[in-house]
């Protein structure tokens, strides 16, 4: 009889969770950024938001908390209600580069929160002033080997993912470059058109202005893969370097105890929505490329990134400014 009860009670409850989906979301969802107005993460929710509102009435109240490296917008989400009425928009940075270089990092990925999917990823760019000889991935190799060490490529900041791109590139080529930090991807990329560097690592929204100037050229990209939008740009791969694969991803998270089906009807609706060609276009013209996927590929994808970030900082002696 006990047991009766007990799977009537269990079936009970599942009927209402999946009710409670079906009914979600009744009020408006706040969105946190852990990064200011206008950047990846915010610019990446802002068009997802606005297209969910457009297409289904969801309503969305936005809410930027930048600083402390991420560690403020995520920590605020980490203890959000685990109702789906808080959700996070972070990227590689908070989930992949923090825990790979912080030692104090106050949030744990698996203990606090739930990954949705993945929403957009976008590789980095090698990109060289064009007047200063570099033109493919081996001229590079060409050169930092003839001057171990005093080949400077700028970044985006010490510890930036730009960085640790920059040192997983030269490890896997075996060469010694000269980190030079810079505040921010803006100027690291203006450094390299106007010569203060030979080469940088920059994202793709960074440095277009200066690629469609002239004043850099891409060298190629930092991912196993082409771009869709830009097929052009070749991988570390076929320029001889094996192994390389920084991107930038952007991803969409929940407080750890968000019921399931809620995660699976969030997790439905924005794998619809990326799959819109107006969507594709619009985070094509960010340098995104649109990266839906179910809570436990985007779990394993972060979990690796994580590993591979960890064995690059061992290896560069990089640690936290």
């Amino acid at each position: 009889m006990h047991r009766l009860a007990w799977l009537l009670a269990s079936v009970g409850l599942w009927m209402a969770l999946g009710a409670g989906a079906q009914d979600y979301p009744a009020r408006p969802i706040r969105m946190l950024i852990p990064q200011s107005p206008g950047g990846a993460q915010d610019t990446t929710a802002r068009i997802l938001t606005q297209m969910l509102t457009d297409r289904l009435g969801w309503r969305f109240v936005v809410d930027n908390r930048p600083g402390g490296n991420g560690f403020i917008g995520v920590s605020i989400a980490a203890k959000g209600a685990p109702d789906g009425y808080t959700l996070l928009m972070a990227h590689t940075g908070e989930f992949a580069v923090n825990p790979a270089i912080f030692s104090n990092v106050p949030y744990e990925l698996e203990r606090d929160f739930i990954p949705v999917t993945m929403v957009t990823d976008a590789p980095l760019l090698l990109i060289a002033n064009p007047k200063l000889g570099i033109t493919t991935f081996k001229s590079l190799v060409a050169l930092a080997k003839a001057k171990p060490g005093q080949v400077a490529y700028s970044s985006a900041g010490t510890g930036t993912i730009n960085h640790l791109a920059g040192e997983w590139l030269a490890h896997a080529a075996g060469i010694k470059l000269l980190h030079v930090p810079y505040k921010g991807g803006a100027a690291a990329a203006t450094a390299v058109a106007t010569g203060d560097v030979v080469v940088g690592i920059a994202s793709v929204a960074g440095s277009i202005a200066h690629v469609q100037g002239g004043r850099v050229r891409v060298v190629g990209v930092t991912t196993a893969n082409r771009m869709r939008a830009w097929p052009e740009w070749p991988t570390p791969q076929e320029g001889g370097i094996a192994g390389v694969d920084a991107s930038i991803w952007v991803g969409l998270f929940a407080p750890k105890g968000v019921p399931r089906p809620i995660i699976n009807r969030l997790n439905a609706e924005v794998l619809r929505v990326l799959e819109l060609p107006e969507v594709r276009a619009r985070y094509a013209e960010l340098g995104s490329e649109t990266a839906g996927m179910s809570p436990a590929a985007f779990l394993e994808r972060i979990k690796k990134d994580l590993e591979r970030y960890r064995a690059i900082v061992k290896v560069s002696g990089i640690t936290a400014e």
